[in-house]
């Protein structure tokens, strides 16, 4: 998501961990994945009342902290009228478009696994 923000210019990162990449790699590829994992653990049985809940929790920290570096530092900068709620907004659609991912392969694999079981105990009664 970051690549194409910063590529649509609505983004920047001035100073860079790594001059090669355009993005924040901490961010990027460690921060964001993980917590996206925390998010899916948190809340593969809940409802969607509580999945919305967790949803803010998990994405208003992130949201938060990006504000402030924005404000305070040079490590985040806002273009093209981008702000903290469009961060959030993203940073959420995010989260949920992975859960719903998740979902899809949970229920895919469970589909399978069924199916395997199935097949072993037909093999086992011939």
């Amino acid at each position: 998501m970051d690549s194409l923000l910063v590529k649509k210019g609505y983004l920047k990162y001035p100073v860079s961990l790594f001059k090669i990449f355009d993005i924040s790699v901490l961010f990027s590829y460690l921060i964001f994945p993980v917590t996206c994992i925390y998010f899916n653990q948190a809340t593969e049985k809940s409802g969607p009342l509580s999945t919305l809940f967790k949803l803010f929790l998990f994405s208003a920290p992130s949201t938060l902290v990006e504000n402030w570096l924005e404000k305070n530092t040079k490590l985040i900068q806002y273009k093209k009228s981008w702000t903290s709620l469009h961060s959030f907004l993203s940073i959420s659609a995010t989260f949920l478009a992975v859960k719903l991912l998740m979902a899809v392969i949970r229920k895919f694999a469970s589909n399978t696994e069924g199916e395997s079981a199935t097949q072993i105990k037909q093999a086992e009664e011939q």
